[in-house]
């Protein structure tokens, strides 16, 4: 492969000694960081790096800082707004390998761990402390991802998002220096919040290279339940009373109807093709029996027409594998096209309201597009399903992701709840941010002079 530049032949050649076989330009790896979960056409990058310590990052970005070469951090590949691409070419540096749990506080409920592992071998190794991470964001991320992309999930309605549980983070800076932010205390008022600049800045200002996490206690005891609604006007309702309420919700997923037609098509499920709430209660067992009750009779006060309770662990298990199925069903509604997954939240006394305007928007497009939502955040998810080779297709999907921004901008919402801007949300800073958004390129001038980070991510310069 020939470089695309003098400066990227010159940063490859100084990199190739320290590297070897980890220095890798074979189309198919380029493609595969060019690519990732995202709707958004593919942009390889000139080469891949797989860094193994936050000295090697150091080096990398040192030497394409000096030769002015952009530089795409990569984890999993997982995120869904382009956040991996290279449009404009560079280095792709696949942390990926940095996979190390280094220290497990379990008396201090923290831990500290490598940005390239995953939350599920974190739990994994979590087990036997009867501590768990929360966040879950439904992919097998790594936690310098989801830091980075400012991660949430079905959880977020209790224990919040990677916003609330990173405590610190070492950085790498894009002249190669190596600092660290935060630290594992719970509170300080000692000078600017940087871990905070960090988590969010999708790999713009520097690489995480550590992460010190914020771990909880496995709750004594939880029940599930899947309720049906006869619309979602009832479902949200019952979601604010819900959440009025102050019961120990661990998680309160809704769907349309549409979504479950689709569950069903999937894994024959036989649930009623209505929207629907699934929901999880934690905590001690008799807290958890009375949330439950009060909330099935909120669910019934709120037209409810189906509760199913789960009795067993096993039958709880059941109702969440048809949840986390739900994308699978989705996608197969129209096998082998393209789907725009929305991500819009708004505050949630504003949830109907902009659930039902762009429904309204969405029917005379004859766009295939079911909805899910984390309905205790106020965020929601339509899959936009099109075929990128129908003109007219494509561009009603695009139409209604814009659409549906500007509605929820108009309702004190914002235009991503969790996957972040990248490539796919960055038109629309300006309208949510206004003159803020000048202030972050001027940070980002000020940590990147070279403009070497992720250019091109979340606004341009």
């Amino acid at each position: 492969m020939t470089p695309t530049s003098p400066a990227v032949a010159a940063a490859l050649a100084a990199l190739a000694p320290h590297f070897g076989d980890r220095l890798l330009t074979a189309a198919a790896v380029r493609d595969q960081h060019g690519a990732a979960e995202s709707w958004l056409p593919a942009a390889p990058p000139d080469a891949v790096v797989m860094a193994r310590s936050a000295d090697e990052v150091s080096r990398v970005l040192a030497t394409c800082n000096e030769h002015g070469v952009p530089v795409i951090p990569f984890g999993a590949g997982s995120s869904i707004e382009g956040q991996v691409l290279a449009p404009q070419g560079g280095i792709s540096l696949d942390v990926s390998g940095m996979d190390r749990i280094l220290a497990i506080n379990a008396e201090d409920m923290d831990c500290v761990v490598q940005c390239g592992v995953t939350r599920q071998r974190l739990n994994e190794e979590l087990r036997a402390t009867g501590l768990f991470f929360p966040v879950d964001p439904g992919a097998p991320a790594t936690l310098g991802g989801m830091a980075s992309t400012r991660a949430s999930g079905t959880t977020t309605v209790r224990y919040g998002s990677m916003r609330e549980l990173v405590l610190g983070l070492t950085v790498v800076l894009p002249d190669g220096q190596v600092i660290r932010t935060g630290g594992r205390v719970r509170k300080s008022a000692a000078g600017y919040d940087l871990t905070h600049l960090f988590v969010g800045a999708e790999g713009t200002l520097g690489v995480i290279t550590e992460l010190t996490l914020r771990l909880f206690g496995v709750p004594e005891a939880s029940q599930s339940l899947l309720c049906s609604f006869p619309d979602l006007g009832a479902a949200t309702a019952c979601v604010v009373a819900a959440q009025h309420c102050g019961l120990g919700l661990s998680r309160i997923e809704l769907a349309d109807d549409l979504q479950m037609a689709a569950i069903n098509a999937w894994c024959g499920a036989g649930l009623p093709e209505s929207p629907a709430l699934w929901v999880e209660i934690t905590g001690s067992g008799l807290a958890v029996a009375h949330d439950m009750a009060l909330f099935q009779d909120l669910a019934r006060d709120a037209g409810a027409v189906r509760v199913e309770l789960a009795a067993t662990a096993d039958e709880a298990a059941r109702l969440w594998r048809i949840r986390h199925e739900a994308l699978y069903a989705t996608r197969a509604l129209r096998p082998g096209i393209k789907g725009i997954s929305t991500d819009v939240c708004v505050p949630l006394s504003r949830l109907p309201d902009c659930i039902a305007a762009i429904k309204a928007e969405i029917a005379p497009t004859g766009l295939i597009a079911p909805l899910m939502g984390h309905a205790g955040d106020g965020n929601f998810h339509l899959v936009l399903l099109f075929d990128p080779a129908d003109p007219q297709e494509t561009a009603a999907a695009r139409d209604i992701n814009g659409r549906l921004v500007e509605l929820a901008l108009s309702m004190g919402g914002t235009s991503t709840g969790e996957h972040g801007v990248g490539l796919g949300k960055k038109a629309y800073m300006q309208a949510e941010h206004g003159p803020a958004l000048d202030l972050m390129r001027r940070l980002k001038r000020a940590v990147d002079p070279s403009g070497i980070m992720n250019p091109g991510k979340i606004f341009d310069l």
